[in-house]
């Protein structure tokens, strides 16, 4: 599997509001999750053009990573900028 459990909690620990391994539930956590799989899903849609049912996952994933980057906006921009910068994710 492309994203294992230590994977996940590297992702946490870099990314997350409070830098551990069990802070899977912080909207920065959550926005790298997706992150990382939204680029797995890309390099998979790149050599399987017709995959139509994992196109549609991409889709939903990027809609959820976007309202979750709605949220922080409203709550705190700096939080936003912060992992807007980290990941390399456009505006």
């Amino acid at each position: 599997m492309y994203l294992t459990s230590e994977k996940k909690q590297e992702l946490f620990k870099n990314h997350g509001r409070l830098k551990s391994e069990t802070d899977t539930g912080s909207p920065e956590s959550q926005i790298a999750l997706f992150t990382h799989r939204i680029q797995h899903l890309t390099e998979h849609l790149k050599s399987n053009k017709m995959d139509h049912s994992s196109r549609l996952g991409l889709l939903k994933l990027v809609g959820k990573r976007r309202s979750l980057l709605d949220y922080l906006i409203k709550t705190d921009i700096e939080r936003y900028r912060a992992i807007i910068a980290e990941l390399g994710i456009r505006k």
